[in-house]
């Protein structure tokens, strides 16, 4: 192997697992979308790894590629072919979390358009500031902001719609 292949692999060694858990998140708990998302970002990353490395900026342009495949991806016609109703997940949530929660979470987050879906992934579960959010999603600030106050407003109606059901049912 070249010391080009072997950093690379290094690298997706220690860094797959966060890329995985973000593009879980992005692609609603679908986890095969997530596995494809991740696939499609690590090709890119290694096409362009001679220039990546000399710049020392590996993981936050892993993070850029994987929110535009993301966002490239729900622009496609053909992704939207299928819907699923059920979800089922490789891993077991968090202990003490609710799957029912946690699962209409991920049913609301996946209602959104995909920019305002992509600004809560990066703001609230990867915990960016709006500053790092806005360069990876290639906008400006400002759009960052006015994308998080439309999505939670959204995230409200719906999560207090679907949990007082939740409510109701127990």
């Amino acid at each position: 192997m070249s010391d080009r292949e072997t950093e690379f692999l290094e690298y997706v060694t220690a860094h797959r697992g966060r890329m995985l858990r973000t593009a879980r998140l992005l692609a609603s708990g679908d986890a095969h979308w997530a596995e494809d998302l991740v696939q499609v970002a690590l090709t890119r990353l290694y096409v362009h790894w001679a220039k990546v490395r000399r710049e020392e900026g590996a993981e936050r342009y892993a993070d850029r590629i994987l929110i535009n495949a993301f966002l490239d991806e729900r622009r496609r016609m053909w992704r939207r072919r299928e819907s699923s109703t059920e979800h089922m997940y490789d891993a077991a949530p968090p202990s003490g979390a609710d799957p029912a929660e946690r699962l209409t979470v991920l049913d609301a987050l996946g209602k959104l358009p995909r920019r305002q879906h992509a600004v809560v992934v990066l703001r609230y579960f990867r915990d960016f500031d709006v500053r790092t959010t806005a360069e990876l999603m290639g906008c400006t600030e400002g759009t960052v902001k006015s994308q998080t106050s439309r999505a939670l407003a959204t995230m409200r109606d719906l999560l207090h719609d679907s949990l007082e059901t939740l409510e109701s049912l127990r």
